[in-house]
């Protein structure tokens, strides 16, 4: 990278956007893993990601609904994503949700 300090924070900034847009994209691709999933796995999911979204436009005074921050993550409105591709979770996730949550 670039020695400027100001070209080097701005290249930064534009690789993690970079690499925020393609974790999107795989979750969108990647219907099947479910949120619970997510959870369970790696403590955080889709609504986690529309979560910090929104709460990075608050910190910057850009205004965001949660509706619109989830859409900009699903890549659809979340209730049509949830209608489309969201399933029941089953006993066994709910359990390893339940043990997992009380580790956060």
């Amino acid at each position: 990278m670039a020695t400027d300090p100001a070209s080097d924070e701005k290249t930064r900034t534009e690789l993690e956007a970079a690499v925020y847009r393609r974790l999107v994209e795989h979750l969108r691709a990647r219907t099947d893993v479910q949120n619970i999933d997510l959870m369970n796995l790696a403590g955080f999911c889709r609504n986690c990601l529309s979560n910090w979204m929104k709460e990075a436009a608050d910190a910057r005074g850009v205004p965001m609904t949660k509706e619109e921050s989830r859409e900009i993550v699903y890549g659809m409105p979340y209730e049509q994503w949830r209608a489309l591709h969201q399933k029941e979770a089953t006993p066994e996730q709910k359990a390893a949700f339940e043990k997992a949550s009380q580790k956060h």
